[in-house]
């Protein structure tokens, strides 16, 4: 309880609640997650839900009086030998030590939770039917219960990829990035696979899940081109932090459901591009005709 008498939530507490939706045993081997800066005992009343920790999120959860941060992106993912604040990340965490505000990291495990982070990202698509797109590997600590990575659905209605693309754009967080497709823009969609973050290493799972699209993010060129010269799925390509952003709303609520907190969404976009101009359309016409 705090000093009014109304009750309170601790550090400890909203890491036991975050554990109990996305246990630590759920991320790859090589996932650095769980509480990362904070004292256990500490008291919590506002929480901010970040997919980056870089220092203008710590900034943003500061002014608004935050006292931990949930962060989908590991602060720490390789190992340091020096947190001093001469180096980056070194700076972060005297940051977030100076202004006594936690930090909490739910990264692949989150990714294979239902719900989970493509389960958000499926939402902002309106697509129903929702199975995994890799399933969580059979005696894994993820196994069962319709866990794995990415997801795939039906759309509402059929629709063209140009048409998909618009719409994905649409309903999106809106970044410099937006969407770009490969594929005939005029083929129609009805299954279409989603993986929030970068997805190149489940092109063929989409293509398994008889996908008729596949969106995710960081598609590559060559891998690109030889998936969709072989007849595969027509794919997607949105910015990183867009594929992940619409999970935060969902820790938000579940965060709020469960404890005495308020909590606040950055929709700071920490995506890295942040210019973009898209060629003359005369001059894209004149190359398709070349």
């Amino acid at each position: 309880m705090g000093a009014s008498g109304s009750p309170t939530a601790s550090v400890a507490d909203v890491v036991a609640v975050l554990d109990g939706r996305y246990p630590p045993s759920w991320a790859e081997g090589w996932d650095r997650v769980g509480l990362v800066v904070g004292e256990p005992s500490a008291p919590v009343r506002r929480i901010c839900c970040v997919v980056d920790v870089v220092p203008e999120t710590v900034a943003e959860a500061l002014d608004h009086g935050a006292e931990l941060i949930v962060a989908h992106h590991p602060l720490l993912l390789r190992g340091v030998s020096s947190v001093a604040a001469t180096t980056y990340k070194g700076r972060i965490v005297h940051q977030l030590i100076r202004g006594g505000v936690a930090l909490y990291v739910a990264h692949t495990n989150a990714d294979v939770a239902d719900p989970g982070v493509s389960d958000a990202l499926a939402a902002r698509l309106g697509l129903t039917g929702l199975r995994p797109l890799r399933p969580a590997a059979p005696g894994s600590p993820a196994a069962g219960q319709g866990r794995g990575i990415g997801r795939v659905g039906e759309l509402p209605a059929p629709m063209t990829l140009a048409d998909l693309t618009g719409y994905a754009a649409e309903v999106l967080p809106p970044t410099a990035w937006g969407v770009r497709a490969a594929g005939d823009p005029g083929r129609m969609i009805r299954t279409v696979a989603v993986s929030g973050g970068a997805g190149d290493s489940y092109l063929e799972d989409a293509r398994r899940a008889g996908a008729d699209a596949f969106l995710t993010a960081d598609l590559r060129h060559h891998p690109v081109s030889e998936y969709v010269a072989e007849g595969g799925p027509a794919l997607l390509d949105a910015a990183h932090w867009a594929t992940e952003r619409p999970w935060l709303d969902d820790v938000a609520e579940h965060l709020r459901t469960h404890l005495p907190v308020e909590t606040v969404v950055s929709d700071l976009d920490t995506d890295p591009w942040t210019v973009h101009a898209a060629s003359p359309a005369s001059a894209v016409d004149k190359e398709s005709r070349s």
